[in-house]
C-alpha cells in the first residue's frame, strides 16, 4: 500500500483560559482518564484463532441468503470461507480507520477553540494509538493476511482530512467513522468467530462510545446556529460519506480474494436483503449521532433512504 498524504493549511489555536467551563466535556475527559486499558494486560493474546475452520450454521435467514449468493455453487465450506474473510476484511478496515481517527484527533488538538476539547482530543489520540496496536497485532499474529485500505475508506479519510474546519473533521470522524465502527463492534458476537477479537472490540467499543459523545457535545450547540449555506455544506459531507460507506460494504476486495467475479459479488452485496439489513444496522449509531446534532434533515433522510441505509420506517422525523 502506498502512503496517503493530505496537504491542508490549518489554524492552530491556543487559549489562555484554563478555568473549565464546558462541564460535560471536562467530565468526559475525566472519565476517559480513568478508563484506560492495557493491550498487554487486558487482552489474552494466547487465545488461538482457528482461521478458516468450519463454523456453525448461521441463522436460517443467513443460510437462505447464502443459497442465493454466487458462493453457493462452490458448496457450504465456501460460506465459512466468506465469513472468515469478511472478519479479516473488517478488522483490516478498523485498523486503517483507527489511523485516520488518530490523525484527526491530533488535528483537533490544534484546532478546537477550548482547552477541555483539546484535552478530550488528546486522550482520544492516545486511545486511537492503542486501537492501532491491538488491531495490527491481531492481524499480524493471528490471521494469514490483512487487507489493504479500501478505496472508499481512503477517499472518505481524504475528504475529511482535507477540510481545514475543525467541525467538519469532527463530523467526518466522530459522527461518521467512529459511530459506524461502534455499531459494528456491538454486533461482534454475531459477526466475528473467535473470542480474541470479540474481547478486543469490546474494549475498543468502550473508547469509541466516548469519542462519539465528544463529537456530539462539540457540535450540538454550534450547529443550532448554522446558516442554510453552512448546513448544506455539512449535509453534502454526510451524504458523500454515506455513499462511500455503502460502496465500502459491497466488499469488492473480499470477492477478489475469494476468486468470485467482482460484478456478481457486488450485485449480491447490493441487493441481498441480509446485506442491506446489516448496513442499516451498523448505520444506526451514525443516524442517532447525526440526529443529536441536527444533521438528520429531510435532505439527509432522503439521501440515506436512496442508499438503502435508512429503513422506510425511519424516513419520517
Amino acid at each position: 500500500m502506498s502512503d496517503l498524504t493530505v496537504r491542508v493549511p490549518v489554524e492552530t489555536r491556543l487559549t489562555w483560559e484554563y478555568e473549565p467551563h464546558l462541564t460535560r466535556v471536562h467530565a468526559l475527559y475525566e472519565r476517559a482518564t480513568r478508563a484506560q486499558w492495557d493491550p498487554a494486560a487486558d487482552v489474552n493474546w494466547s487465545v488461538e484463532v482457528p482461521f478458516g475452520a468450519p463454523l456453525p450454521d448461521d441463522s436460517g435467514y443467513a443460510m437462505a441468503s447464502f443459497e442465493s449468493s454466487p458462493l453457493a455453487r462452490r458448496g457450504r465450506p465456501m460460506w465459512d470461507a466468506f465469513r472468515w474473510e469478511l472478519q479479516a476484511w473488517m478488522v483490516s478496515q478498523f485498523l486503517h480507520g483507527e489511523q485516520g481517527a488518530l490523525v484527526a484527533a491530533a488535528r483537533l488538538v490544534e484546532t478546537v477553540p477550548d482547552l477541555e476539547s483539546k484535552s478530550c482530543a488528546a486522550i482520544q489520540a492516545a486511545d486511537e494509538a492503542r486501537h492501532i496496536e491491538v488491531f495490527a497485532r491481531y492481524l499480524r499474529d493471528k490471521l494469514p493476511a490483512a487487507y489493504p485500505v479500501s478505496a472508499s475508506l481512503e477517499a472518505l479519510l481524504t475528504d475529511v482530512l482535507a477540510d481545514s474546519r475543525w467541525d467538519m473533521v469532527t463530523v467526518g470522524v466522530q459522527i461518521l467513522v467512529e459511530a459506524l465502527a461502534m455499531s459494528a463492534f456491538r454486533l461482534a458476537d454475531r459477526t466475528f468467530h473467535d473470542d480474541l477479537i470479540k474481547r478486543i472490540v469490546h474494549l475498543v467499543a468502550r473508547d469509541e462510545a466516548r469519542h462519539v459523545s465528544f463529537g456530539v457535545l462539540s457540535l450540538e450547540q454550534l450547529y443550532q446556529d448554522l446558516t442554510s449555506s453552512e448546513l448544506a455544506d455539512r449535509e453534502e459531507l454526510v451524504l458523500e460519506a454515506a455513499s462511500l460507506t455503502r460502496r465500502r460494504f459491497l466488499l469488492e476486495e473480499v470477492w477478489d480474494r475469494l476468486d468470485v467475479p467482482r460484478a456478481a459479488g457486488v450485485e449480491f452485496a447490493a441487493t441481498s436483503a441480509m446485506m442491506i439489513r446489516y448496513r442499516q444496522m451498523i448505520f444506526m449509531k451514525v443516524i442517532t449521532a447525526m440526529g443529536s446534532v441536527g444533521l438528520m434533515t429531510d435532505r439527509v433522510r432522503t439521501g440515506l433512504f436512496a442508499l438503502d441505509l435508512l429503513p422506510p420506517e425511519r424516513t419520517r422525523r
